[in-house]
């Protein structure tokens, strides 16, 4: 990866043109695209599924990008094997719903997943840095997770700049939700790697355009 990712939020894509879409983000550069998978149970939406995943793989693949799966489900366990054999490149569970990080963390590995670890705004940032380890990442979660649109928790700077402060500068830090190019290079100057937007890209009307609108804001 490059020094600094956005990841389009495929969960606010047009499922019409999605094909269409991710074409033209592939276009424009974006290399990592990021899929939110939802079971309804921990959170209340059902949203997209390893059958899409398996449906997009080869597009992502073929112009040369990545699949980055969050996964917002109560069995993480369950969906890692479907995620692998789906064409998806990365997984990333929540804390809140595991017992034992360390075994998720390991069977991803096992399947030959790259493995991150997201925690919610409520969740103590040192409890959520303390089940990293093996892992790839940390994803900082700056909305409630569930609903595509929500607006940034101003408090996530600072939470941001403490998990970045605890884990060094050799993890990869993620944060999603509420990101735009009014707070996306604050959110790149408190600490993040990788910066997942949904509808600041997939909301406008020149989508390709509104992904280099927030690579240019970074500079």
């Amino acid at each position: 990866m490059r020094e600094v990712e956005i990841e389009p939020s495929l969960y606010a894509a047009d499922f019409l043109r999605l094909g269409e879409q991710i074409d033209g983000l592939l276009r424009a550069g974006a290399r990592i695209f990021h899929v939110d998978v939802g079971d309804g149970k921990f959170i209340p939406p059902v949203t997209i599924g390893p059958v899409v995943v398996q449906a997009i793989a080869p597009i992502v693949h073929a112009g040369g990008g990545r699949l980055d799966c969050h996964l917002m489900v109560d069995d993480p366990t369950e969906q890692l094997r479907l995620i692998a054999a789906s064409g998806g490149d990365s997984v990333t569970f929540h804390v809140e719903a595991v017992d034992d990080p360390a075994g998720v963390v390991a069977l991803g590995r096992e399947l030959g997943l790259g493995v991150g670890v997201a925690f919610n705004p409520g969740t103590d940032v040192e409890q959520a840095a303390a089940a990293l380890d093996g892992a790839d990442l940390a994803l900082l979660m700056s909305v409630h997770p569930g609903y595509s649109g929500q607006k940034f928790i101003p408090e996530s700077l600072e939470r941001l700049r403490r998990l970045r402060a605890l884990v060094g500068p050799e993890m990869l830090v993620q944060v999603d939700g509420g990101i735009g190019d009014g707070n996306v290079r604050a959110v790149r100057d408190a600490g993040a790697d990788l910066i997942v937007a949904g509808s600041a890209i997939f909301h406008q009307d020149d989508v390709p355009g509104a992904y280099a609108g927030l690579v240019r804001a970074l500079a």
